[in-house]
């Protein structure tokens, strides 16, 4: 699998939740690196707080790519931006291994927060974290008169993976289908201007995404 492994299939199964999901292993799939490789210690980069959303600090060894062009709307462009915040907002939570962490609960609540706590938490009992490349596209947004928004979006797993923290080895694994999710989210804006989600749900391996 990309980015979970095993020990994390039975969590999204059981919440419909895969906001780092992963491809199941298929034997023509392509090889993905030479199999377990060590990570080196990386310097930490940030994203600094601003407008009351928290600051968001993660290893080097994490990059993210957004191809969200801009709309030229400003709530959508908000709502892209807060969105973006709150995918790094949950990795920093598996990176400090820490399911309560400040900075994703002030982009999820209600549901959404439930779910992602348990997702979160499954990587801090396993002692593991995310490491790798990501890709966001295909982005759509509308908003909805009464600050509700939703935000449809594919991600790029394939050069995403697994990293267990008692030894730093990276788990490398082959890129299947699976390795392309497609989001649909639910936000509304809160009190203090922020684009919050309240809804999420995913389907690995959509067409939408592997076009």
């Amino acid at each position: 699998m990309n980015r979970r492994t095993a020990f994390l299939t039975t969590l999204a199964v059981t919440t419909a939740l895969t906001l780092t999901a992963c491809g199941s292993e298929e034997p023509d799939a392509p090889a993905k690196g030479s199999g377990k490789e060590t990570l080196s210690t990386a310097p930490v980069s940030s994203a600094p707080a601003s407008d009351g959303r928290p600051a968001v600090e993660l290893p080097s060894d994490l990059s993210y790519t957004f191809d969200w062009p801009k709309t030229g709307d400003k709530e959508k462009d908000a709502v892209l931006a807060d969105s973006e915040q709150s995918i790094k907002a949950v990795d920093q939570a598996i990176v400090n291994q820490n399911a309560l962490d400040k900075a994703y609960l002030a982009y999820y609540e209600g549901e959404a927060a439930a779910q992602t706590q348990q997702f979160i938490q499954a990587y801090v009992d396993a002692k593991a974290r995310v490491t790798g490349k990501y890709r966001y596209y295909n982005s759509a947004v509308q908003v909805r008169d009464g600050g509700e928004a939703s935000l449809v979006y594919c991600e790029d797993q394939s050069k995403a993976f697994d990293m267990y923290l008692k030894d730093r080895k990276v788990n490398k694994t082959p890129v299947t289908e699976n390795s392309y999710v497609l989001y649909t989210t639910q936000l509304r804006k809160n009190d203090k201007g922020v684009w919050v989600i309240t809804k999420l749900l995913s389907e690995r391996g959509h067409d939408q995404c592997r076009s």
